[in-house]
């Protein structure tokens, strides 16, 4: 498995939120939830909304040059917050969502804020 981490691009909105939209989806169908996005279409928008912020950094992991996955770190106060943090859902268990969130880690680890959340 090659993944490849590297900043999010705004074209990559398309697959990332389709990818957000079908995680948080099955989540949500394995516990009996209602899902946390009514559509992709929603899923779309915020990840666009997400890029358009300089206070927030995004990661994303490619396999073999398919996007995999995203996360994300909000850095605009004294706490920084991870998330949400999306794996395509036949990649899950893997180790995408884990080089992701030690990516946004290493990250908050430099920073000056008082932790994240």
């Amino acid at each position: 498995m090659n993944i490849t981490l590297r900043q999010r691009r705004p074209e990559d909105a398309q697959r990332g939120g389709v990818i957000c939209y079908e995680a948080f989806k099955a989540i949500a169908e394995q516990h009996n939830f209602p899902p946390d996005f009514p559509s992709a279409e929603v899923s779309i928008g915020v990840l666009s909304s997400l890029l358009a912020r300089r206070d927030i950094y995004s990661v994303v992991a490619e396999l073999d040059g398919r996007l995999a996955g995203s996360n994300f770190l909000w850095e605009g106060g004294s706490i920084a917050g991870i998330g949400p943090i999306t794996v395509d859902p036949k990649l899950q268990n893997g180790q995408v969502g884990r080089q992701l969130m030690n990516n946004v880690l290493e990250r908050a680890g430099h920073r000056t804020g008082r932790g994240i959340l």
